[in-house]
């Protein structure tokens, strides 16, 4: 499902990829920042890659953040900076399983993961066939890269 962003969208999508820059670098995984935003539009939780742990996914580390079992989640949105992932290879669940599992309803995200580590990316297909609505703001792609120069180069590439 797709479904037409906001103002409020983009403020915090930017808000996410505020948060891709407290990265500690990896040579093995993209720097991401994630928000979760209460549908009255207040912030639940956040975070970012390797926040907790050299492992730890952004949206991995926002949702930990939250009671499982938090009603607010059944009508929130998340915000991350890079498509939410399908494939991982250090923890049994993806990010894709662990939004799915929570319920939340509505994701938007700045940029398709590239195959710099993952050829078949496909969160964002994942995600929609689910029944989740999945907004892309392409025009915050070139932020989000910012913070991930080191593993593919500058916003053109």
């Amino acid at each position: 499902m797709t479904g037409t962003s906001t103002e409020q969208d983009r403020r915090w999508l930017l808000t996410a990829i505020g948060l891709s820059h407290q990265c500690p670098p990896s040579q093995t995984a993209f720097s991401v920042g994630a928000v979760i935003v209460d549908e009255h539009g207040n912030e639940i939780s956040r975070g970012y890659s390797r926040e907790s742990d050299d492992h730890v996914h952004a949206e991995e580390s926002a949702l930990a953040k939250v009671a499982a079992d938090d009603p607010r989640l059944k009508t929130a949105t998340l915000y991350s900076s890079l498509e939410p992932c399908t494939q991982r290879r250090s923890r049994p669940r993806t990010c894709t399983q662990l939004i799915l599992d929570a319920g939340i309803p509505r994701v938007v995200t700045a940029w398709k993961e590239p195959p710099t580590f993952v050829i078949d990316a496909n969160g964002t297909e994942a995600l929609t066939a689910a029944g989740v609505t999945v907004i892309t703001l392409p025009e915050l792609a070139d932020a989000a890269r910012a913070a991930n120069t080191h593993l593919i180069g500058g916003p053109s590439s």
